[in-house]
């Protein structure tokens, strides 16, 4: 084996050039899939809305190839590429060369754009760097600008002649790495989806997609909606509306904090009230916010605050009535916010949400004071939202009530996971894609935490080796906080005729994981967990393991490390084929660390992400031939097992740690 690396001053080094994109794109683009190339595709379309919004443009071409390829042409100013005295460096350098460069960090100066998308001067460089090539075509100033990239680097040199048109605009042309994104098919559906809700939040400006369906042959859809989001809350009510659309608008100034700048917001909102149809959308700076943040708790706050306060003063509860909630409001409701701001804080480079303290405040206080007015001067409107938000409360509240009594019939609840310690939940409720993770002790979900994908995989820690089930009466397996916590968390009860509290009887559709995952250390006693937990789900909740559910993380066993690059071999044969591939490069090779000294980024690459990890189906033939072989290796059978181990145990050498 190799001699372990020293660690010492050497050792520390900066990722330089296109490599700060290319080798952690998902630092950048939220992730190294699928999503994190569509990520990419925003952040160029963002730059062309911006040039839009300032009044330079109305049209935004966006054109899907065969071949993964995309093209985004706008009709804006074009982007300043030429010679930069401040900088005294070429502006296509500073633009498609060097992360957080950009014109808009004056925004509040009002100095290039007032309210921009692309806010961070990391789009166009970061996408750059992670295309395999990227065409740039300015017209500016009278020239026409050409700049031709290869995997982040400018290949020759900028071309600049005399421009035949008077057109002025930009077209980026580029096709997404390989060797930076696990997946660059993005499909129609995504271009379809993204360029309606732009064209939602930009009135009057409108979108053009091409889809390339044959060499040469384009299929073509428009998105404009002249008034925006007025004219697409009529699109999705139809004739359900309750109470006819409201579109209301306001500026603010205000700050964050009191030793921030002051900043400029602008908020425009569309809503309704139907019987059938609920909706509630957030953008800002034409960004859709898919997890909301500030404008999202605005509208909770400022709704559920005046129609509460409506009911209260016009006596609409009944005596001892407990009051509406968020949930009864929102079911009823369909509303778009759509807000611009000079200064944003965004979630993440995403752009998924956004945390202003002073937006949600300044929303909040406009949503309470416009339906405070609105109440007094459309009575007859008010009362109909009223009674469509008390039969959501009752109904609820009856549902509640039933849901509580079978509860107690099936002798505990399966949906009381919040009130396991350490479990780390998912977002999505979409059981088909929810993923749990049972992984070994605290440090391995720390880990695991951090580099897993929160959108639909979950995490429990299993605290050291729990108790053996093959061996243990249902009484002692009842009293162990690992079992029970875990038997919670799956939430489909226990296939036993002895239950203990809170545990119900067994319901397969009750399961709310698509696949269960044991994770541990490839070691003896990482292997050792993890038979504990196959022998409890065995004993416990067999057909999980018989239709399917259950599986098993592949951990590497060995950490290969070359000058440009790092490989996992899971076995020696693996291990044999990376190193003869190496060919004489020099390397160092180490068995891989626990779990919990794994970085967040080797753990989603090798252990968590569904395009490169390896999980084994755990799915017996034959029931009854598993429960032997449980029996033998952790019952009460030493003559049986010793007689197995003499006959088989070389065949597991490898798995020791003899060295």
């Amino acid at each position: 084996m190799a001699a372990k690396a020293k660690y010492d001053n050497e050792s520390i080094s900066a990722l330089k050039g296109p490599d700060r994109v290319r080798k952690r794109p998902a630092v950048i683009f939220g992730s190294d899939g699928l999503e994190g190339c569509e990520h990419a595709v925003f952040e160029i379309l963002s730059n062309s809305i911006d040039e839009a919004r300032e009044g330079y443009g109305k049209v935004i071409h966006v054109t899907r190839y065969l071949d993964h390829s995309i093209e985004v042409e706008d009709f804006g100013r074009g982007i300043p590429v030429d010679y930069n005295e401040r900088e005294k460096r070429y502006n296509w350098e500073l633009i498609f060369c060097e992360l957080y460069a950009g014109g808009k960090y004056n925004n509040d100066t009002g100095e290039n754009y007032e309210f921009s998308l692309g806010l961070n001067g990391l789009g166009a460089c970061a996408t750059q760097y992670s295309s395999a090539y990227m065409d740039v075509t300015v017209w500016r100033d009278g020239y026409k600008y050409t700049l031709h990239f290869e995997k982040g680097a400018l290949v020759g040199k900028m071309g600049k002649e005399p421009a035949t048109t008077k057109r002025t605009g930009t077209i980026h042309h580029w096709l997404p790495d390989l060797e930076v994104f696990t997946d660059i098919q993005i499909p129609v559906e995504y271009y379809t989806d993204i360029l309606r809700r732009q064209a939602v939040v930009n009135a009057g400006l409108k979108f053009v997609f091409r889809n390339e369906v044959a060499p040469g042959k384009f299929d073509k859809t428009e998105f404009l909606y002249e008034n925006g989001i007025r004219d697409y809350i009529t699109e999705v009510v139809g004739e359900a509306a309750l109470t006819p659309i409201q579109a209301i608008s306001a500026e603010r100034r205000g700050r964050d904090r009191a030793d921030r700048p002051e900043y400029k917001l602008l908020i425009h909102a569309a809503f309704c009230f139907s019987n059938t149809i609920a909706m509630a959308e957030y953008y800002h700076n034409s960004s859709w916010l898919e997890y909301g943040g500030a404008p999202a708790t605005a509208v909770k706050n400022g709704f559920v605050y005046a129609i509460d306060a409506y009911m209260r003063q016009n006596g609409k509860y009944s005596k001892g009535e407990s009051r509406i909630s968020a949930a009864d409001v929102f079911d009823c409701l369909v509303i778009v916010t759509n807000c611009f701001s000079t200064q944003t804080s965004y979630e993440n480079q995403t752009k998924k949400a956004i945390t202003n303290k002073f937006i949600q405040d300044a929303m909040t206080e406009f949503f309470r004071a416009q339906l405070e007015i609105y109440f007094i001067e459309n009575r007859a409107d008010a009362d109909k939202i009223v009674a469509q938000v008390l039969v959501n409360k009752r109904s609820r509240e009856q549902a509640e009530s039933t849901r509580q009594n079978l509860k107690k019939k099936l002798a505990g609840s399966v949906d009381i996971s919040n009130r396991v310690q350490k479990f780390v939940d998912c977002r999505t409720r979409d059981v088909n894609r929810r993923e749990l993770y049972i992984v070994e002790g605290d440090s391995a979900l720390g880990s695991c935490k951090l580099g897993r994908d929160a959108e639909f995989q979950a995490i429990i820690p299993v605290r050291g080796k729990i108790l053996n089930c093959l061996k243990s009466d249902f009484d002692k397996i009842f009293k162990n906080e690992i079992i029970t916590d875990l038997i919670k968390v799956l939430a489909c009860g226990v296939e036993t005729k002895k239950h203990a509290k809170d545990l119900a009887n067994f319901d397969i559709d009750a399961l709310r994981w698509n696949k269960v995952i044991i994770c541990t250390d490839a070691d003896v006693d990482g292997f050792h967990i993890r038979t504990q937990i196959l022998a409890m789900l065995y004993r416990l909740v067999p057909s999980l393991i018989e239709k399917g559910f259950v599986y098993i993380a592949e951990s590497p066993l060995f950490e290969i490390v070359t000058k440009d690059e790092t490989y996992f071999a899971y076995n020696e044969r693996e291990k044999t084929e990376i190193l003869k591939m190496l060919g004489g490069k020099r390397y160092t090779l180490s068995r891989s660390k626990g779990l919990g000294e794994n970085e967040p980024e080797m753990m989603w690459k090798t252990t968590m992400n569904p395009a490169s990890r390896r999980l084994i189906r755990v799915m017996p033939e034959d029931v009854l031939r598993t429960a032997e072989i449980f029996d033998l290796l952790l019952g009460d059978n030493l003559a049986g097992r010793k007689e197995y181990i003499a006959a088989n145990g070389s065949l597991y050498l490898d798995l020791a740690d003899i060295s």
